[in-house]
């Protein structure tokens, strides 16, 4: 990746997908159920890693979740973890599931 390469983040159905320069780089998958968005599984392309994209990728499902009124159940341990080093994001999983899920 150089440093002229356009990063976005696009949602599609049932993941949300970061693109460097166009070209696809990694994804988070989502599911909705009711007033929850469950994110199981997130990956980044080997290629790309190492380069903070994981973060980016999940920072912006997360505010995308949030601006959708959803709670989060990070099931994926990339979710989880980002959630625990990102404590403006805790409150977006129910208080009932944060020791389940070790958040906080």
């Amino acid at each position: 990746m150089s440093s002229t390469d356009e990063i976005t983040v696009v949602e599609q159905p049932d993941r949300y997908q970061i693109l460097v320069g166009g070209e696809p780089a990694g994804h988070t998958e989502y599911s909705d159920d009711g007033a929850q968005r469950l994110f199981p599984h997130t990956v980044i392309d080997p290629a790309y890693r190492g380069q903070g994209l994981a973060g980016t990728l999940i920072r912006e499902a997360l505010d995308a979740t949030r601006a959708a009124g959803l709670a989060v159940i990070p099931t994926c341990s990339a979710v989880a973890g980002f959630i625990n080093q990102n404590a403006e994001y805790q409150d977006l999983v129910p208080a009932d599931r944060r020791a389940e899920l070790g958040i906080g």
